[in-house]
């Protein structure tokens, strides 16, 4: 996503630059593709994941839902932090901590472990993406801006396309520990070249500088508030279906922190003096409206990359590897799409295209609820093409819709609410899916099962016919009637997975489709000619 001096109008900085820019452009993108390929390489390799360490499916999805929170968390402090202390020595900082943790996932040896070993991962990632940002802005005259952005917003819209056919690949042929383990030398390479090759701008150091002496500080306790809203309404969403909601003490509990972190932070963060979260931005027609349509567009983006694949293996009996190979020709997809929205952001009002692209993921999503056993991977393939059209028409129109009308001042906490959006969206919106998708299940069989009776013409006729073609095949009477039973009983579950994922879709489509009214409500902006778009 643009910066201030991309679309905020800022100055550029004197950053005295001699490396070539576009090898700065290609490291930076080289450790964000990186960061971000972490929201999802490890979708596909879950029930590898739940295999080897002994959980429930359901306990395995914490691998990904905590190191979306943790990301978005850390993004809400990184601006502050990269200015206070460096944004060079922070990048760095970030970019060695994630590299330890996730060869640290890889070496998890159980769930616990995991889960606190992404979160660190989470944390070190969520301060890499907005300051990498900044960094091209530094390293880019104001011209050439746009097209830096594009390379870089390839490497974040794609990463998480390509996260599950990697995945998939690694999972089925090696093992699902070397989905974090090769994070370990592009990380050692790439905290190398980052260290050699980007130089810190001297306006940064006297404006750091500048910060120390006024004392400055950041503000924890804002940062505590918001954190703590986050990781409790997150508890909530995961954990309500399995705990059977406000039953549980947990989930009461945890609700109750969560409402009281939210409205501690409000008065809180209106009156502190350096906010952690600004959000008087969140409360403006233009800015909010963007925020909740990144929510919305990274919970459909994130689940459906979680739910597609899972669909895939568990009920047409895909691997891993082809599991992701679905996904794949979308990402071919929003890569182009990146460089088509980027010029028609500079020719037509952003609102419109934000519109047009919600409304084709809508499309996409409710194409996904005609899922039946006899479709083919045709099917799962076009159904991703046309959410990869869909996906850049947001991305890229949202930025500068979402800048228009801010201070300059204003813009490094926009990119983080951005950001953040797009992760807790992503988080709750797999965690939505998640418990639609079990509701559902028991909803369906439990309808299902209510034909299942000897008064029933259907099924008396069913076990019949069934009992006779396992008899002929050299089963007792016995035998083939628990054999009959228990073919009819897997049909009932599978018809029940069937229909609870059209439940899935169904949802994210009318998700998809609540965000054309909130596009449409945005204001014209002026339009640059030249624009390339960007985004984190």
């Amino acid at each position: 996503m643009a910066t201030a001096g991309a679309i905020g109008g800022a100055e550029p900085v004197d950053s005295g630059r001699s490396t070539n820019p576009w090898l700065v452009a290609v490291v930076v993108a080289l450790a964000v593709f990186m960061e971000v390929l972490d929201t999802t390489i490890a979708n596909v390799a879950l029930r590898y994941i739940s295999g080897g360490l002994a959980i429930s499916s359901d306990e395995a999805s914490w691998v990904v839902t905590t190191y979306l929170v943790s990301n978005a968390v850390a993004l809400i402090a990184s601006s502050f932090i990269a200015q206070r202390y460096g944004r060079k020595r922070f990048y760095l900082v970030c970019l060695a901590l994630f590299t330890v943790a996730s060869i640290l996932c890889g070496l998890a040896w159980n769930l616990p472990s995991l889960l606190i070993f992404r979160m660190i991962q989470g944390f070190a990632g969520g301060g890499m993406v907005p300051v990498s940002q900044s960094i091209l802005t530094d390293s880019f005259p104001p011209e050439k801006r746009g097209q830096a952005f594009a390379v870089f917003g390839i490497a974040v819209v794609v990463a998480p396309v390509v996260g599950p056919t990697l995945g998939g690949y690694i999972s089925d042929n090696f093992s699902w520990h070397w989905c974090f383990l090769i994070n370990g030398p592009v990380g050692a390479f790439a905290f190398a070249l980052v260290y050699f090759l980007v130089q810190e701008p001297e306006a940064l150091r006297r404006k750091r500088e500048e910060m120390r002496r006024k004392g400055i500080r950041f503000d924890v306790t804002g940062f505590l508030l918001v954190a703590t809203f986050l990781g409790a309404l997150e508890l909530v969403l995961d954990r309500g279906q399995v705990e059977d909601w406000f039953d549980s003490t947990f989930i009461i509990v945890a609700t109750a922190i969560c409402v009281v972190a939210l409205l501690a932070s409000i008065p809180w963060l209106l009156t502190a003096r350096n906010p952690a979260v600004d959000i008087r931005l969140l409360a403006t027609r233009q800015f909010g409206s963007c925020v909740v349509v990144m929510l919305a567009i990274g919970a459909i983006l994130i689940a459906t990359t979680q739910f597609v694949p899972q669909v895939l293996q568990e009920n047409y009996g895909y691997t891993a590897t082809w599991a992701g190979m679905a996904l794949s020709p979308g990402g071919l997809v929003t890569m182009v799409m990146m460089f088509v929205a980027g010029r028609l952001t500079s020719k037509i009002q952003p609102k419109y295209l934000i519109a047009i692209g919600a409304g084709i993921i809508a499309f996409s999503m409710y194409d996904m609820t005609r899922v039946n056993p006899d479709l083919n991977f045709g099917f799962f393939v076009w159904s991703r093409l046309y959410l990869g059209l869909g996906l850049p028409l947001i991305f890229i129109p949202i930025i500068a819709a979402s800048y228009d009308g801010l201070r300059p001042d204003q813009i490094d906490q926009a990119s983080a609410l951005i950001n953040a959006a797009r992760n807790t969206g992503g988080s709750i919106g797999v965690s939505v899916a998640s418990n639609v998708l079990a509701d559902r299940e028991q909803w369906h069989q439990s309808r299902l099962v209510e034909h299942i009776v000897p008064s029933d013409p259907t099924y008396v006729e069913t076990m019949r016919n069934l009992q006779h073609f396992f008899a002929e095949r050299g089963s007792t009477m016995a035998d083939a009637q628990n054999q009959a039973m228990g073919l009819i009983g897997e049909q009932v579950r599978m018809q029940a997975s069937y229909l609870a994922y059209i439940d899935v879709f169904y949802v994210l489509a009318i998700i998809s489709a609540c965000a054309i009214p909130l596009a449409l409500i945005l204001r014209n902006i002026a339009l640059k000619s030249g624009g390339g778009g960007g985004m984190h």
